[in-house]
């Protein structure tokens, strides 16, 4: 299935879980801390902006944010919080789609990126981030680390999370790098609804070298919002890439014609 296809009305309708999960408090404010903090007085582009989950209180916060995404649906319910003058979105997938204007911020959260099933579609991801970003600007992602460590001979699939109602099953085609999570929602009846969500996971030497493509350098790498140190075993990473800021002295000519 298509990623439109997927994040169609049923699934943006159960998207949101005011005050917990990922959208509770302790989640939402370090990751808006540290992406103002990296805006500074400048815009920020938000790729696969969803339904506002982070776009909104940022935007909350004085930052003006534009927002890409694909799925209609998402925007629709994003559209019940905050009009389009306030979180200004295009349509349009990551990876081509350009959007007008220049940013000091692009960010892609939540694992995101990897929702682009194919190595080229990641690479051309970093790509079009880098095309938004003026000089000096940064690209940040969240994404977690492929657990095949978890994986011993023969075994094919984890559990992702457990919750009361609530189990995520990971099924890994490891020649390929694709993970399919599987939810699984349930009550205290015997049925469940099921909804299925597939990735193209990336280690962070691979993503490193996506930035390099793109022009992009690693400027940090943190377990979490919070700046905590990564690890070995750390479960996720936030990565900061920047775009190298202008050189005026390598153009002494051009830099000149700029200041008059």
């Amino acid at each position: 299935m298509r990623q439109d296809e997927i994040w169609d009305e049923t699934a943006a309708r159960a998207y949101d879980t005011p005050g917990t999960g990922m959208f509770a408090p302790e989640v939402i404010t370090p990751t808006v801390d540290r992406l103002a903090a990296l805006a500074g007085d400048g815009r920020a582009l938000e790729f696969a902006i969803g339904t506002g989950r982070v776009a909104v209180p940022l935007a909350e916060r004085g930052v003006p944010v534009t927002g890409l995404e694909l799925s209609r649906p998402m925007i629709a319910e994003l559209r019940k919080k905050v009009d389009e003058d306030t979180v200004p979105v295009i349509v349009g997938d990551m990876a081509t789609t350009e959007v007008p204007g220049e940013f000091t911020l692009v960010y892609l959260v939540f694992n995101t990126i990897a929702n682009l099933l194919t190595q080229a579609d990641q690479v051309a991801c970093f790509r079009n981030a880098a095309r938004h970003l003026v000089p000096g600007g940064r690209f940040v992602i969240e994404l977690w680390v492929p657990e095949l460590r978890q994986l011993p001979p023969g075994r094919k699939a984890t559990v992702c999370h457990s919750d009361p109602g609530y189990i995520g099953l990971d099924t890994y085609d490891v020649l390929n790098q694709h993970v399919v999570s599987h939810h699984f929602h349930f009550g205290e009846g015997r049925t469940a609804e099921l909804f299925r969500t597939p990735h193209r996971y990336i280690w962070p030497a691979e993503l490193d070298l996506m930035a390099q493509l793109a022009g992009l350098t690693l400027e940090s790498r943190h377990a979490d919002w919070q700046g905590n140190p990564f690890t070995a075993d750390s479960p996720s990473h936030v990565s900061t890439y920047r775009l190298p800021p202008v050189d005026p002295t390598s153009s002494p000519s051009t830099f000149a014609t700029m200041t008059g």
